[in-house]
């Protein structure tokens, strides 16, 4: 059975529109609820959300659905998606639950799922939920029906969780930090945990108004986090997104530093300290070339995965890794989280450049990237007979040509997009030329397949 709501990042869309209304999250509640009505104790779930306006109506859908078969709910507010995870496992919770479409503008809101250990739910449970939004549930007695009440602490045990990653002798005096929180959900606990761990804080994207969060701003959009830098004599940037669950770095330069770098300085410092579990770090297909060769060079391995940290954490959990993470900036330490987090992650970077004494230039940029390009090739459905561009003859030998064209000093990532009709074509390799040329070709035999 295939999953229509739930995609690889829990369920997400434009808010009054298709999934994402209120009548649905209610729906989703009373089935994840019902779902983890298990033994006698008084079951509970914890809510959070990030600052879009949307988030007011989903969380009270939620929570009407939640209490209507039996659950108590503690709300949160705004709060980074890790935070929802690690309070999921701190209130002994059943079920943790996430309001956010992490990167995306506020027009678009979602709902991410964790299980009672902190973990994002395993197929089997999302299919189960799946399974439920169609049915008539049954729905508590009346005086079973559960209560709802917000807790006050929780920025303040989230930020003293996240500084409890780092030995209790290291600190950040003398650094000056710029911090972009994207206007989301981490406005308020990431500067105050830097600042706490002594750091000179010059914050940006801390004003969210419901509908500015993303808005050219946070890791993906560094733009103004690299102007701020260099403006304000900045030590280094820190930009997270929406739902704070990924990190890109800007150098006190300007120079933006990605996940694939990050991986790289935290793979290696845990190595060289015996900390490295499972021999190498995890990544997706779309990390550089050159990070698998920088890691390869210390004796270490690079396990690619698909796209999304979801399939980075299931390969982290099965071979024991405790570093992971994808180029946009996902960090998965499971050493300090059981999902992303890009603060936690942050600290970490934090705390090698106090210690190193370097420049962030110098300590961030620890390999040279080869040349990479990606193009999204956009068709209009399938093809006759109900095939992809992908498996027609033509296609199949362009790629084919490409892959031997580079033969064995790059490589080729082609993957339909899970979302929507485009392919996605990436090339990578030494000669910048002949990545570009590869790309060019599978593009236009792909367009013409679909034309």
């Amino acid at each position: 059975m295939s999953k229509q709501f739930f995609g690889t990042d829990g369920i997400r869309g434009r808010t009054n529109q298709g999934a994402m209304t209120a009548a649905t999250a209610m729906k989703v509640g009373q089935a994840a609820g019902t779902r983890f009505l298990r033994g006698s104790h008084r079951h509970r779930v914890v809510i959070g959300k990030d600052t879009r306006l949307s988030g007011y109506m989903l969380e009270n859908a939620m929570v009407a659905g939640f209490t209507s078969v039996g659950m108590d709910v503690v709300l949160l507010g705004p709060m980074p998606t890790p935070a929802v995870a690690l309070l999921t496992r701190e209130l002994r919770a059943d079920v943790g639950v996430m309001i956010s479409a992490s990167h995306n503008p506020y027009e678009d809101n979602g709902i991410k799922l964790f299980g009672p250990d902190g973990f994002k739910l395993s197929d089997e449970d999302e299919l189960g939920i799946e399974a439920m939004l169609g049915q008539d549930l049954p729905l508590a007695p009346s005086a079973d029906i559960g209560r709802a009440r917000r807790i006050d602490d929780a920025r303040g045990r989230y930020i003293h969780a996240v500084k409890a990653s780092l030995p209790a002798t290291v600190r950040l005096d003398g650094l000056k930090i710029a911090v972009d929180c994207a206007n989301g959900a981490a406005y308020q606990v990431a500067p105050s945990a830097f600042w706490e761990l002594g750091a000179e804080i010059v914050a940006i994207g801390v004003n969210p108004n419901g509908k500015n969060i993303n808005d050219k701003c946070g890791s993906t959009h560094v733009g103004l986090l690299q102007e701020t830098v260099v403006s304000s004599g900045a030590d280094i940037g820190i930009a997270l997104d929406g739902d704070a669950d990924r990190l890109i770095v800007v150098d006190e330069k300007g120079q933006t530093v990605d996940g694939d770098q990050i991986m790289a300085l935290i793979g290696g410092q845990l190595a060289a300290r015996g900390e490295l579990r499972g021999g190498g770090v995890v990544a997706t297909v779309m990390s550089n070339l050159g990070l698998e060769r920088y890691l390869n060079g210390l004796e270490l391995t690079l396990e690619r995965t698909q796209v999304g940290d979801r399939h980075v954490l299931e390969r982290m959990r099965e071979g024991g890794f405790n570093v992971g993470g994808e180029q946009s900036g996902h960090m998965i330490l499971l050493d300090h989280a059981t999902t992303g987090d890009g603060t936690v992650a942050a600290l970490q970077v934090l705390a090698a450049l106090v210690q190193s004494g370097k420049r962030a230039s110098e300590l961030l940029h620890l390999f040279d990237p080869v040349p990479q390009l990606l193009r999204n090739v956009r068709f209009a459905g399938g093809l006759k007979g109900g095939k992809g561009p992908l498996e027609t003859e033509r296609v199949k030998a362009v790629i084919a040509d490409a892959e031997a064209s580079l033969n064995g000093r790059g490589r080729l990532v082609i993957r339909p997009s899970g979302t929507e009709p485009v392919i996605r074509v990436m090339a990578e390799g030494d000669d910048a030329g002949e990545v570009e040329a590869a790309v060019a070709a599978i593009c236009q035999a792909v367009e013409e397949a679909a034309a």
